[in-house]
């Protein structure tokens, strides 16, 4: 069955999974891989490994339920679309269940090959759907990076991870040196854009996969390093300034770290964004 993208089924039956599988042979569509787990806490296991295209997941499963295992999955980041089964008709679990992240539910009695494969069809499309608004409402459309808004949900939410389990957390904001004159002398907006793309991309490449990178607004950028204190986020700034002017422009970086008396996520940006005046009235093309 290679090359067939995989469907996760959680549900403490046999029956149902023979079921499951019986229907999936007698698709009229896209064939898929079927993988059964009976138990809560395996399921969630997989749905935390991920690499599955979507997830049939039962309401009952022994002495906890499908709800709360959804609602952990989520909680946890799991992305993976769910479809919920369920023998109740009244209407209250499927609700529940929608409410919780499933995006289309089953009632086990009526399952059968045709409703099973548009159940599946829909959830992969709309989770497609879903997770592109998700891109847009997050991203900026230039550069790729996070936007404004989802990198100070971001911050706030290292800020809280380095309030409850004491570890450091540095945040840098990025300014490129004379970007208006050095956007006249490349020829205007589309050069200008051009460079806030290399600039962007030469930025990513200087940190670990999991630091955020910002596109602040206009020609600022921001970056948030999680496990980082000063003195080392001070040397990832600096191999910034670096790659940048290797580029033929420059930037300034200033550099703060969170502590407890700084308090929330405003008041680091803040001191990060002192720290960069400081960068630029001592000369620019340096950090402080």
């Amino acid at each position: 069955m290679d090359g067939l993208r995989k469907v996760l089924l959680i549900d403490d039956e046999r029956g149902q999974a023979k079921i499951v599988e019986a229907s999936f042979r007698k698709f009229s569509g896209e064939r898929f891989e079927l993988h059964w787990v009976s138990g809560y806490d395996d399921g969630l296991l997989e749905l935390r490994r991920g690499g599955y295209a979507a997830c049939l997941l039962d309401y009952q499963l022994g002495e906890r339920d499908g709800l709360e295992l959804l609602r952990e999955a989520v909680r946890l980041g799991v992305q993976t679309p769910v479809i919920f089964l369920t023998s109740e008709t009244s209407g209250e679990i499927d609700v529940q269940a929608m409410e919780a992240g499933a995006l289309d539910y089953l009632v086990k009695g009526e399952i059968n090959p045709r409703a099973l494969e548009r159940s599946l069809r829909y959830a992969l499309k709309l989770h497609s759907t879903l997770a592109e608004l998700r891109r847009l409402a997050t991203r900026d459309q230039l550069t790729g990076l996070f936007n404004r808004r989802e990198g100070m949900n971001l911050l706030e939410r290292e800020v809280e991870r380095a309030r409850r389990c004491p570890r450091p957390l540095s945040a840098l904001l990025v300014d490129v040196d004379h970007f208006k004159e050095v956007n006249d002398r490349r020829g205007g907006h589309a050069a200008g854009d051009s460079l806030l793309v290399a600039v962007a991309k030469t930025l990513q490449e200087q940190v670990r996969p999991d630091d955020a990178v910002v596109r602040w607004g206009g020609d600022e950028f921001a970056v948030w390093l999680a496990d980082t204190d000063a003195a080392a986020a001070r040397m990832v700034a600096e191999r910034m300034v670096a790659a940048v002017r290797a580029t033929g422009v420059t930037i300034s970086v200033g550099v703060a770290q969170w502590t407890s008396a700084r308090g929330d996520a405003g008041e680091l940006v803040a001191a990060a964004d002192r720290a960069l005046y400081e960068a630029k009235w001592a000369g620019r093309n340096r950090v402080a």
